[in-house]
C-alpha cells in the first residue's frame, strides 16, 4: 500500500541539492557556458539566481534562458516574483503551492532568504497528488456533516448515526427561530410585506456566513492557529461583507418598494439587510476561529453553529429595524 505519512513531513527532510545557483551579474552566455560544463540531471528545470550574501533574489526558466541573447545579463531575463516554501512546510503544503502555482519545482529559503535546497513534483506521484483531493474532499464532506466513508457502501444505521446530529442541530436552529419569531407575530401581522421577504433575507444571511466560513477553514489549513492570524481575514472579511450587504440591500430594498410600495417598510426591509449580511460574514470568519481555539476540529462543528447564529442576527435585525424605523 503507498505511504503518505512523509506529507506531514517538513520540507527540509526531503529537498535536494540539485540545483544550479547564478550570481545575477552573469550574462546569458556565460551561464550556456557554465551549463556546458556541468553534468545537467532531468531534475533540473529552473536556474537560480542569488546575490553576493547567497540569498535568492530571482529564478531563469531553462526555456527563457535558451530564448534570450548571449549578450543579456541574467538579472533581465530572471523572473523576481519567486514563489519559495519554508523548511518548516509540510510537503503536503509544498505540493499544494506546486498545483496551485503550475510549478515543476519550489526552492527551500530559510529566514535569512538563503537558498537551502528544492522540492519539485517528482516527491509527489499520482497517488499522493490524489490523497490531496481525496483531503479535500472529505473538508468538503466534514462542512455538511457528513464523511468521505459514507460515500461507500455502508449501512444504513450507520448513515443514520453520521447525519442525524447534523439534523439535529439544524432542529435546535430552527426552534430557535421560530421562538424569535413569535415574539414579533402581531408585527407581521400589521406589515404583510415582512412575511413576504423573510425567507430571502435568511437565505442571504445563511449564504454570506458559509462563504466566509468556507474561506476562513481554507485558511486555517495553512498553519497553527493564532488569534493574531484572525485579525486580517476579519478585516478583509468585514469590508467584502459590507459591498456584499449594500448591494444585496440595496436590490432587495428597491424591489420591496417598486412591488408593494410602502416607503418606510422597503427602508426597513434594505436596511436589516445590510446589518444581517455584514453580521453574517463575520460570524463565518470568528465561528470557526473560536472553536479551533477550543481544540474542536472546525470543520464538523462550525457549520451548523454558524448557520444558527446568522439565521438569528438576521431575524433580529429585521424585525427589531422594522420597529425603530416604522415607529
Amino acid at each position: 500500500m503507498f505511504k503518505t505519512d512523509f506529507l506531514d513531513e517538513p520540507v527540509k527532510q526531503y529537498s535536494h541539492q540539485d540545483f544550479v545557483r547564478l550570481a545575477d551579474n552573469m550574462t546569458v552566455g556565460q551561464v550556456i557556458s557554465q551549463l556546458q560544463q556541468c553534468d545537467l540531471s532531468e531534475r533540473i528545470m529552473y536556474l537560480y539566481v542569488t546575490d553576493t550574501h547567497e540569498r535568492l533574489v530571482g529564478v531563469v526558466p531553462v526555456r527563457r534562458l535558451l530564448g534570450s541573447s548571449t549578450d543579456t545579463q541574467i538579472k533581465e531575463v530572471m523572473i523576481k516574483k519567486i514563489v519559495t516554501v519554508s523548511p518548516e512546510t509540510t510537503m503536503e503544503q509544498a505540493g499544494a503551492v506546486l498545483l496551485k502555482h503550475k510549478l515543476l519545482a519550489i526552492p527551500v529559503v530559510d529566514g535569512q532568504g538563503c537558498m537551502v535546497g528544492i522540492v519539485d513534483m517528482n516527491h509527489f506521484t499520482e497517488d499522493t497528488l490524489s490523497m490531496g483531493r481525496k483531503s479535500q474532499l472529505d473538508s468538503m464532506f466534514q462542512l455538511m456533516g457528513l464523511h468521505l466513508s459514507l460515500g461507500r457502501k455502508v449501512s444504513p444505521w450507520l448513515m443514520f448515526r453520521e447525519r442525524f446530529p447534523w439534523l439535529l442541530c439544524n432542529v435546535a436552529s430552527g426552534i430557535l427561530c421560530a421562538m424569535v419569531t413569535a415574539q414579533y407575530e402581531l408585527l407581521i401581522q400589521e406589515v404583510i410585506i415582512l412575511a413576504m421577504f423573510m425567507t430571502v433575507v435568511l437565505a442571504l444571511g445563511e449564504s454570506v456566513s458559509m462563504q466566509a466560513m468556507v474561506i476562513t477553514l481554507q485558511r486555517m489549513q495553512a498553519g497553527p492557529f493564532s488569534w493574531k492570524a484572525v485579525w486580517s481575514p476579519l478585516q478583509r472579511e468585514g469590508i467584502a461583507a459590507l459591498m456584499l450587504a449594500v448591494g444585496c440591500g440595496t436590490i432587495i430594498g428597491l424591489t420591496a418598494f417598486l412591488w408593494k410600495g410602502g416607503g418606510w417598510a422597503s427602508l426597513a426591509i434594505g436596511t436589516s439587510l445590510i446589518f444581517s449580511i455584514l453580521s453574517a460574514g463575520l460570524i463565518g470568519v470568528l465561528i470557526p476561529a473560536l472553536i479551533k481555539s477550543l481544540r474542536v476540529d472546525p470543520k464538523v462543528a462550525a457549520g451548523p453553529v454558524v448557520l444558527a447564529c446568522a439565521d438569528v442576527c438576521t431575524l433580529l435585525y429585521y424585525f427589531n429595524m422594522m420597529r425603530i424605523i416604522g415607529q
